[in-house]
């Protein structure tokens, strides 16, 4: 059977780097689809018609390819009689495991030889520090997560993707089949071994894969976390509340472990691309909460599996959490250069589950799993008195419907609506 390949959104951003001198980085938690993409990247050079001589693929969990790397300047001597001819590329996957990995790639890329470096490597805390501190100026990077829920689609629907992708106008019927398929992304999540696989049964042992290894190789192994116990059950707790604030002092008394530990796990949780944690919006400090954060989880697969529950989304107790976890990634990944995420939570717990910021404009948004009406949360009324925003969106899996509050437009939208929040049409 013929390998399915699911075009990364993040594709042509890399590509439109490769005519930039400084190293293409391309970093992600395990599984997301680096080593796949570095194939895309050496198959795209190719239709550019770069002859095959000038590209140089090595896989660097191979032994006899990290053979090559053991020795600086053998390497060097090795670019400079490949490059005597024209530019070369060189595209390393898994370049963690060079020995001394920064000044290694550092010291090649200062040789000032015609080469174009393309590395992909662990999101690990080690290698990330080591990398700003000793590659600055040097390279840009990339972050690589599990499938969005577009690409999901193109795996699943391609056809539907392709609408969607276009904004034509679609039929009811499609809109509810595109619904089912947001409820199914959102429960299994999106990496893409998971996403092409045929059945729950496979569904869950690859996750259980990812999920062990992870622990064992990434924690336990590399950033040397001694309590895999311990790490494992703050990862439960976490999935346990998603979108909940998190409270340092409670899992600290649940885990029989100390504040500073418990921070540093969190640290080596984010840092890993496995939760983001998000800060709270702000600009009067008496009335609003500023000290705890929310953390979500970058992949809803992962977090049902931690918690063992991948009952049907319309029989979960949990299914507000899975939809509104599920909505925050793709918020996240749409995120532009300028804007951040927050939430808004007051001392009298008014809440509004998201606020965009851009350089001019804040827009709140609401998740609601299902409404037959356009009403508004008394969280989202007291947001839009104080705040009068231009627009608000308030997304759900149900209502499409436009209102508006004082001066805010309100705008009811579908998860696969998302584009109308970024959109610059006011």
């Amino acid at each position: 059977m013929a390998k399915t390949l699911i075009s990364r959104e993040i594709l042509p951003q890399v590509l439109g780097h490769l005519k930039k001198s400084e190293i293409t980085l391309i970093v992600g938690a395990r599984q997301t689809g680096k080593t796949v993409l570095l194939g895309m990247i050496r198959d795209w050079l190719q239709k550019m018609k770069v002859p095959p001589e000038r590209i140089f693929y090595f896989n660097l969990d191979i032994f006899k390819d990290l053979e090559f790397f053991q020795d600086q300047a053998k390497f060097i001597e090795w670019l400079k009689e490949k490059t005597q001819k024209g530019k070369i590329y060189v595209l390393v996957d898994e370049a963690q495991r060079v020995p001394e990995c920064p000044r290694f790639f550092k010291g090649v890329y200062d040789s000032g030889l015609n080469v174009k470096l393309i590395l992909t490597g662990s999101s690990s805390l080690e290698l990330k520090a080591r990398l700003k501190e000793s590659l600055v100026g040097r390279k840009r990077i990339f972050h690589l997560f599990s499938f969005s829920f577009l690409e999901f689609l193109e795996a699943k629907e391609k056809e539907l993707a392709q609408r969607l992708k276009k904004d034509q106008k679609l039929s009811f019927l499609s809109k509810k089949r595109l619904i089912e398929l947001f409820k199914e992304y959102a429960l299994w999540g999106g990496y893409p071994r998971v996403v092409l696989a045929r059945s729950k049964e496979e569904k869950l042992n690859i996750l259980a894969e990812i999920y062990t290894s992870y622990i064992e190789k990434e924690i336990v192994g590399f950033l040397a976390i001694r309590n895999r116990l311990a790490f494992s059950n703050l990862v439960k707790l976490l999935a346990g509340q998603t979108g909940s604030l998190v409270n340092i002092a409670e899992l600290s008394s649940s885990l029989k472990i100390d504040r500073h530990t418990i921070q540093s796990y969190l640290k080596a949780l984010e840092e890993t691309f496995i939760v983001s944690s998000l800060s709270p919006f702000f600009k009067n400090p008496r009335q609003e909460i500023i000290k705890q954060n929310k953390i979500y989880f970058l992949d809803g697969g992962l977090r049902n599996y931690a918690i063992e529950n991948f009952k049907d989304f319309e029989k979960r107790l949990d299914k507000g959490q899975v939809l509104e976890n599920a909505l925050f990634k793709e918020l996240f990944l749409r995120l532009g250069p300028f804007q951040k995420i927050r939430f808004w939570r007051t001392k009298q717990k008014a809440e509004i589950d998201f606020i965009i910021l851009g350089k001019e404009e804040v827009i709140p948004v609401e998740i609601k799993s299902s409404l037959k009406k356009p009403q508004l949360s008394l969280g989202l009324q007291n947001f839009l008195k104080k705040y009068q925003p231009k627009r608000a969106f308030v997304l759900n899996l149900s209502l499409e419907e436009k209102t508006k509050f004082y001066q805010t437009k309100v705008e009811f939208i579908l998860p696969f609506q998302l584009s109308k929040i970024f959109s610059k049409r006011k």
